[in-house]
Formats: structure tokens, C-alpha cells, sequence
């Protein structure tokens, strides 16, 4: 007996000065949920956006697009928040019984997203986490901080996830209820990583191609950024010693 598709399947996207990128992002997941929909592998699904306080075109882009898709919707932030904050949103924004978040500049083929959620079904999944093939075409610098990171995030918290930091997690609803993040910052993505694996739930890897941004700026392996990844991973260790798993 096959497994009934997903009910209502969300995909948002935190944006932050992101005009170059807005439409096709936008359009890249209609076309792949349009494509599931079709398969019987979803009922529905909604496209939501977090504009963090853009300063370019962005919001307006945005809501161009959903006055002309009732899929689409738009959430804006009065003052900017950074990345942490604006996945917090997204996940209280999301209606979806699946959620899948990603960054703007589309960093793996949106065709992924099949695949993801045939891996959830078939292996009985909370939490599919992509991890990049080749990452080489990010630069040198780029790949040696994501490799530090990635050991240091391994060795304090014992996970087994080996590209935290990528933007391709698609989570069941039970897990974001449970493992709801604090971090404002970029640390964000590794804390509901740790959080849903200290709580239990069944994480499953996936390799995927990966497509480097081409236009605007990248801040994540700036220095501020580093300062406060490192602060919020001393508070969620203090914290995760009041984590213990869930009951299924």
C-alpha cells in the first residue's frame, strides 16, 4: 500500500536584498510543485516568502508575484532580523504539513525536492538534510570554513550531519513543533539540526549537486557572522541539557 501524498507541502524562502534572484526562485519551486502535484505525490502547496527589510526591489518583486499566485505569499520584516530570524519566521508563517527552506539564489536543482520527499516517505524520515557534492566552485576560502565548521559542529554536539550549514532541510510538522530554534544568527541551520537529533527523530542524508551564487553578496563567512555562530553555540550547549527525547 503506497503512502498518501503530503496534504499541503510548504517552501519558503528568507531574502534579504535578493532582486536578482526573487522571480526565478520563485518560479523554480511553482514549476517542481506543480510537477508533484501532478504525480499524486503532494494535495497542495504554498510558496512563502521572508523579506528581511530588503532595501532593493525585492518586497516589491514579491508582491507583484503574489497578487498574481494565491500559492505565493509575503511576510516582511519592519526592521532587518539576519538569517536566524528570518527562518524563525518562516516556520511560524508555514502552514505546510511539510516544510522545505532554502536560500534565493537556488543553490541545488529544484528538482531535488522530488527526490527529498520520496526519501522521507520511503525511509520513514523527520528530516531530510542535503549535504553538496562538489563544493569547489565556492572558492578555497569558502570550502576551508565550511569544513572547520562542519568538525567543530560535529565534535560539541555529537552530529552526524556533515553540510550543517546547507540550505536544503525539508522537516516534517511534529519536528519544527518539537526542535523550534532560539539562534537570531546563522547558527540556525546546525541548531535544529542538533536539536532534532538530540529529540530523536530520524534525520536521512542526500547528496546533491551544487550551483555557487553567481550575483550580490554571500555574509556568511564574515567575521561577525563567525562571532556570533560561536556565541549562540556555548548558549545551546547550556540549554541542551534540558533536551531529552520525544516519545513517539
Amino acid at each position: 500500500m503506497s503512502a498518501p501524498p503530503v496534504p499541503l507541502l510548504s517552501v519558503f524562502f528568507p531574502m534579504w536584498n535578493e532582486q536578482d534572484y526573487v522571480e526565478r526562485a520563485v518560479r523554480a519551486a511553482e514549476d517542481e510543485c506543480q510537477r508533484l502535484q501532478g504525480l499524486g505525490e503532494i494535495g497542495d502547496y504554498e510558496l512563502v516568502i521572508v523579506d528581511d527589510c530588503s532595501t532593493d526591489d525585492t518586497a516589491a518583486i514579491a508582491q507583484r508575484l503574489a497578487a498574481a499566485d494565491p500559492h505565493v505569499r509575503v511576510v516582511h520584516h519592519e526592521v532587518n532580523r539576519g538569517l536566524g530570524g528570518s527562518i524563525k519566521t518562516g516556520f511560524d508563517s508555514v502552514r505546510g504539513d511539510v516544510v522545505l527552506y532554502t536560500d534565493a539564489d537556488l543553490p541545488f536543482e529544484m528538482l531535488e525536492l522530488g527526490r527529498a520527499l520520496r526519501v522521507l516517505r520511503h525511509y520513514e524520515a523527520d528530516m531530510v538534510s542535503a549535504y553538496r557534492l562538489d563544493r569547489t566552485g565556492e572558492g578555497p576560502r569558502r570550502a576551508v570554513y565550511s569544513f572547520v565548521y562542519n568538525s567543530l559542529v560535529q565534535a560539541v554536539f555529537g552530529t552526524r550531519v556533515r553540510d550543517v550549514n546547507f540550505a536544503f532541510k525539508l522537516v516534517r510538522r511534529h519536528v519544527l513543533d518539537a526542535a523550534r530554534p532560539v539562534s537570531e544568527g546563522s547558527f540556525i541551520d546546525a541548531e535544529l539540526v542538533i536539536r532534532a537529533q538530540r529529540l530523536g527523530f530520524h534525520i536521512v542524508q542526500i547528496g546533491v549537486d551544487y550551483f555557487p551564487r553567481t550575483r550580490g553578496i554571500s555574509t556568511l563567512s564574515s567575521a561577525s557572522t563567525i562571532r556570533r555562530m560561536l556565541t549562540e553555540m556555548r548558549e545551546l550547549r547550556s540549554d541542551l541539557a534540558q533536551v531529552t527525547p520525544v516519545t513517539r
